[in-house]
């Protein structure tokens, strides 16, 4: 089955009750049981729930995974993830990553004893000298967020299986319309499937899929035992997202085309970080493993190193909206300093490329002309 087909039909089936096409939102918390212990599957929707089955079922295979997990949040999701190390395991991590993740990693695991080291992984053949028999797992994201960075998930793989530790790559901006992680070598992919798979800034969830079975169980224990589970609406809104994903990253990528060539011929702007364009650092790799270059692009205006000139750019903006988050078929303007990246010090950011200068966007599926009307008059 081909990936347009699977977002529509993956996993899938029509209902045993009535043969629903669409999924039904089966919003109860238990199950009637015919007998102590006999039940048709499900006894608590902690545990298992119809809706949220459907949805595991269908994030496990557009990313040609086995076993798909779902969760409350992205958040939630590397959670679980983290739960299944222990004090003294080490984690070696991008330095170039999400602010919640960085947070997660730093503020809530680092008290128990698990150690991280923060590095640059563009380089897959620098990767290995940080490793010792403490690392059990390298998390990446690629391309990262805000800087678009992109890893090797192919060549860090190999490094990691040589040390027998697990790589996880969280895969919300690429999505497994342009990438399947899985297919390259990653043991877990992670999705804020608030974002591309939702589609539509109304939900927020989280996805884990593997292919390793016991993997999978430890997995689907921490999620049973822990409880961070997302509720039936929110699985169907979720699942019938995934059914125009390929639609809409089709447009995404388009768009972005258009907006990120935009950007790097206007005379107001520095630079626009985006894998497409060919001098991007590693723009073979993206080209070798994903379909596409994705819908996110981030740019510095020339002449200004503080905040004010990229603030007042934002707020100029009529047809992108100022907000957080991305992923939606709208577009949405942000100014990581401030706002998704500002739990980060700013000597931090400015180390790995995130200046007060620097505006992120995610491109929606409007009219391009639209979109680069509204740069332009922002710019202006």
């Amino acid at each position: 089955m081909k990936f347009n087909t699977k977002t529509i039909h993956g996993g899938q089936q029509y209902d045993p009750a009535y043969g629903a096409v669409m999924t039904p939102i089966y919003q109860t918390s238990t199950f009637a049981q015919m007998s102590p212990g006999k039940n048709k599957g499900y006894d608590y929707s902690r545990t298992l729930n119809p809706t949220r089955k459907a949805l595991e079922d269908s994030f496990a295979s557009i990313e040609n995974g086995k076993f798909g997990l779902a969760f409350g949040s992205g958040l939630a999701a590397i959670d679980a993830v983290m739960k299944i190390l222990r004090p003294g395991d080490e984690v070696i991590a991008t330095n170039d990553i999400y602010s919640g993740t960085l947070r997660t990693f730093t503020k809530i695991f680092e008290v128990y004893g698990i150690k991280f080291h923060f590095i640059c992984m563009e380089n897959a053949n620098e990767i290995e000298k940080h490793f010792n028999e403490n690392t059990k797992l390298v998390w990446i994201e690629s391309p990262t967020n805000p800087m678009l960075n992109i890893i090797d998930i192919k060549a860090v793989s190999k490094v990691v299986k040589k040390y027998n530790a697990l790589l996880a790559v969280d895969n919300t901006f690429a999505t497994p319309y342009l990438q399947r992680p899985l297919d390259l070598g990653a043991d877990i992919v992670m999705h804020s499937a608030t974002k591309y798979l939702g589609g539509h800034s109304d939900v927020v969830v989280g996805a884990l899929v593997v292919k390793n079975e016991e993997l999978a169980k430890q997995l689907y224990y921490i999620q049973n035992a822990t409880g961070a589970v997302c509720g039936p609406q929110d699985s169907f809104l979720v699942l019938r997202g995934i059914k125009t994903l390929h639609i809409r990253m089709q447009r995404h990528c388009e768009n972005g085309e258009i907006v990120a060539n935009f950007l790097r011929n206007h005379p107001k702007v520095e630079k626009v970080y985006w894998p497409g364009f060919e001098d991007h650092p590693n723009h073979h790799i993206a080209v070798e493993q994903m379909n596409g270059f994705g819908g996110m692009i981030s740019f510095v205006t020339k002449g200004s190193t503080c905040d004010d000139a990229a603030i007042k750019i934002v707020e100029r903006l009529k047809l992108f909206t100022l907000a957080e988050s991305l992923g939606g078929i709208e577009s949405l303007a942000e100014h990581p300093a401030t706002m998704t990246h500002i739990a980060i010090p700013k000597c931090e950011r400015e180390e790995i490329g995130i200046l007060d200068s620097l505006i992120r966007l995610s491109i929606g599926v409007e009219d391009a002309e639209d979109l680069v009307a509204d740069l332009a008059q922002a710019l202006g």
